[in-house]
């Protein structure tokens, strides 16, 4: 079987609940998101899942992913530069509605990007770097990260623009299986949030 990324979006902390962008700000978990990240554990270590027996854990060094996947059951995973949130540059910490006062209201991150922070590239540029690193392991690799680096990350895993993440919505504390069919990359599952149920 070919390797397979998971994808783990951090849990809720007070940003991503006000909407404010949170690029590399770094905000730690709710109550509510250490809650979140402490059911996604229990579920990814019982069957069928059974802990991830040989799979490399990598994490994004912001506390709010590290936390998620410590308190997952997986410390000792490996810090990734790569897989940090987008760089928000001048509209971190702002939400849609303060960007469209100062933008247009027909902002729209995917297509005009942020003034001051990364290009939309440089994010598919560290995405590809995750899935160059993943396909060539021989093993499924777990990653614990952030809403738009793993929007991108399914998008890119797919063989689309980075645009294309704008059709993947991604909730906190959210499993997602990024594979294989007919030995082309497909999504096994995305945005799975049933351990919160």
């Amino acid at each position: 079987m070919s390797a397979r990324i998971l994808l783990v979006r951090h849990g809720q902390t007070e940003w991503s609940v006000s909407g404010q962008h949170t690029g590399r700000t770094d905000i730690p978990l709710l109550d509510e998101g250490r809650r979140m990240a402490k059911l996604l554990g229990e579920r990814l270590h019982r069957a069928p899942w059974n802990g991830l027996p040989g799979t490399e854990v990598l994490t994004s060094p912001l506390s709010r992913a590290r936390e998620t996947c410590e308190l997952a059951g997986f410390g000792g995973a490996r810090d990734w530069d790569a897989l940090m949130e987008w760089d928000y540059g001048e509209y971190e910490g702002l939400a849609p509605d303060a960007i469209r006062e100062r933008a247009g209201q027909d902002w729209f991150i995917w297509r005009d990007g942020v003034p001051g922070g990364e290009k939309l590239a440089q994010v598919a540029g560290r995405a590809d770097e995750v899935i160059d690193h993943a396909r060539a392991a021989d093993r499924d690799v777990l990653v614990f990260a952030h809403g738009h680096i793993l929007r991108v990350l399914g998008a890119r895993w797919l063989g689309h623009e980075p645009s294309f993440a704008a059709r993947l919505r991604l909730d906190p504390a959210s499993l997602s299986i990024l594979g294989w069919a007919y030995g082309r990359p497909a999504i096994d599952r995305w945005n799975d949030t049933g351990h919160l149920d």
